[in-house]
């Protein structure tokens, strides 16, 4: 989980081990996303699904999770009720819709509506940035 200063932005990789509203405190914050991702990844905790998740920032507004995923590795069928991306990292990821197959290289970023029922298969190794946005009135 993400390491926040309290009074300004901040730079941690790891976890702290600081309740959540300390860790998500503040104005700004800044994450070395590879940083987080690589301590994931050294973590002694059990696997679960293929995979490790923490999640960095956590507010009303946005919720920020990295993911560090093992060859095989996968989040069933799921669906948000609110904006959705989910950033490719390093790897390579295939995320299933109800319509489409998308393979997701590095670097790759997918925008989903809310609602929009989706999986998320790593082809291999891989790491991925999930942002939730807010719920929203429809317009």
């Amino acid at each position: 989980m993400s390491d926040i200063d309290r009074n300004t932005s901040s730079e941690t990789p790891a976890y702290d081990g600081r309740p959540p509203r300390e860790r998500f405190a503040g104005p700004e914050h800044l994450f070395d996303l590879a940083a987080v991702a690589e301590s994931l990844h050294g973590e002694s905790s059990p696997v679960r699904d293929g995979h490790r998740q923490q999640t960095i920032f956590h507010r009303s507004h946005l919720t920020l999770v990295v993911f560090d995923f093992l060859e095989g590795g996968r989040l069933n069928a799921h669906r948000a009720m609110a904006p959705v991306t989910i950033h490719a990292l390093s790897g390579r990821l295939e995320v299933s819709t109800g319509t489409n197959v998308y393979q997701l290289a590095a670097g790759s970023l997918l925008a989903l509506d809310p609602g929009v029922v989706h999986d998320v298969h790593a082809v291999e190794p891989s790491r991925m940035l999930l942002s939730v946005g807010a719920v929203t009135d429809p317009e």
